[in-house]
């Protein structure tokens, strides 16, 4: 029996983004806080609360904890915003106007210029380095796409915080 056990949060570990996340925040205090902080309302139906600090997202779903991603925001002299947007606009197969037209796989605009959008730099996802916009994994960026269309981007808000 304790042999499946650990079997089993081993392989939660896996699925979740690897062992790095044990060392993460508790996602039930991260959701106690983002209740207190207000991020949650009658109208939020998908909020991708990015973690600076912890360069993680967790994206909730109705209230519920669905995933848990690392990612990647601004490295040295840039800056990702902190603050509250609903997502705008939604671009597929975005490409960058400002960096040597760079891929932006499966974008999420949520303010001005930034986005959450996949990355094929993935090696440095779970470390800041993006110019300010939070980047996924493009398997994850597209299930979070798929998540804004399927709710609506006027009921999906994207908090980023220390």
């Amino acid at each position: 029996m304790r042999i499946v056990c650990v079997a089993a949060v081993a392989a939660a570990l896996f699925a979740m983004g690897g062992p790095a996340l044990a060392q993460s925040p508790d996602p039930a205090d991260i959701h106690r806080a983002a209740l207190t902080q207000g991020e949650f309302d009658p109208f939020t139906r998908v909020l991708a609360r990015i973690d600076v600090s912890q360069q993680r997202m967790y994206v909730y779903v109705e209230n519920r904890l669905v995933h848990v991603w690392p990612v990647s925001t601004a490295g040295y002299g840039s800056y990702t915003p902190r603050g509250q947007w609903n997502a705008y606009w939604l671009s597929p197969n975005h490409r960058s106007s400002k960096y040597n037209n760079a891929p932006m796989p499966w974008s999420v605009f949520f303010n001005g210029d930034y986005a959450i959008h996949g990355t094929t730099a993935v090696g440095q996802l779970g470390s800041p380095a993006s110019h300010g916009c939070v980047r996924l994994h493009t398997d994850n960026a597209r299930i979070f796409f798929d998540l804004v269309e399927r709710y609506g981007m006027a009921s999906t808000v994207v908090s980023v915080v220390d």
